[in-house]
Parts: C-alpha cells; sequence; structure tokens
C-alpha cells in the first residue's frame, strides 16, 4: 500500500504543482487514497520532498534519490539571520524555504541540534544547551557572512 501510494505522490507531483499538504492529500484521495495528516507527512519525509515556492517537489527538480543540498548550501542560499534565545536558534530565510533548510539540518544530524521545528519562513532549531546553540550560532553566522 505504502509504495504504491508513494507512487501516486510521485505521479501527482510530475502532473502538476501541489503547494500544501491539504491539496497533496485531496490529490491522493481522488486516487482512492484516504491518508491522515501524519501518515502524508511521513510520506513527504520519506520521499524527501521539499516544499519551495513552486510548491512541492524532489531536489532539484529530480528523481527522490538525487544527491541532497547540505546544511551549509542551504543555508548560506535560504538564510537571513540567526538568533539566539538561551537554548534554542531562531533562523529566519527567504519566504517558502524554512521547511528544506530545517530538512537538511534533520539529515546532517548535527550533535548539537535536538529537533527542528519550520514554518514559512522561520526555523526554529532547540539545542542541548546554551553553549551548543552558541557555537550553532556562530557556525551558521558565518555563512551567512561568506
Amino acid at each position: 500500500m505504502k509504495a504504491n501510494r508513494h507512487n501516486a505522490i510521485r505521479a501527482i507531483l510530475t502532473e502538476t504543482p501541489v503547494f500544501n499538504q491539504d491539496e497533496l492529500r485531496r490529490n491522493l484521495l481522488r486516487r482512492s487514497f484516504d491518508v491522515t495528516q501524519a501518515t502524508l507527512s511521513r510520506d513527504i519525509h520519506e520521499l524527501r520532498l521539499y516544499k519551495g515556492p513552486n510548491g512541492y517537489s524532489f531536489p532539484n527538480g529530480e528523481s527522490e534519490n538525487a544527491e541532497l543540498p547540505s546544511v551549509d548550501s542551504m543555508f548560506s542560499s535560504f538564510g537571513l539571520e540567526v538568533r539566539q534565545a538561551i537554548n534554542q536558534l531562531v533562523l529566519r530565510t527567504t519566504t517558502g524555504s524554512a521547511q528544506p533548510v530545517a530538512a537538511a539540518l534533520d539529515r546532517e544530524r548535527l550533535p548539537e541540534v535536538l529537533g527542528t521545528i519550520a514554518g514559512d519562513d522561520t526555523v526554529l532549531i532547540i539545542c542541548q544547551d546554551q553553549k551548543q546553540a552558541s557555537q550553532l550560532r556562530q557556525r551558521l553566522g558565518e555563512l551567512l557572512e561568506a
């Protein structure tokens, strides 16, 4: 069932732009796949989809097996500013770029990052402690200046 659903998602994304999960869920429902938001979120993660200005797509517009961009390239391309609040960092990104930046952070499995939450143009990074947050803020800040 999951493989069929993943194939349906691939087909949908090649046929039409999809800008949000609800739109993707409705397209899947038309193909007889009734999924919850949680299942759809897992599918998006497993397929390594990202949400950009043109909706959901595979990295670099290619198949799901394409080489994914690093945190450094994602943040230097889309990051605007980084601010620290105790053990948390708030990253401001260009509009629509927060989710791919957060996904890159999650893929990298940085030891100082406990987790991320992404909106449209903001990523919240939760670090183990204030010291690790400060170290990561400095690293990300350097990427902005490069």
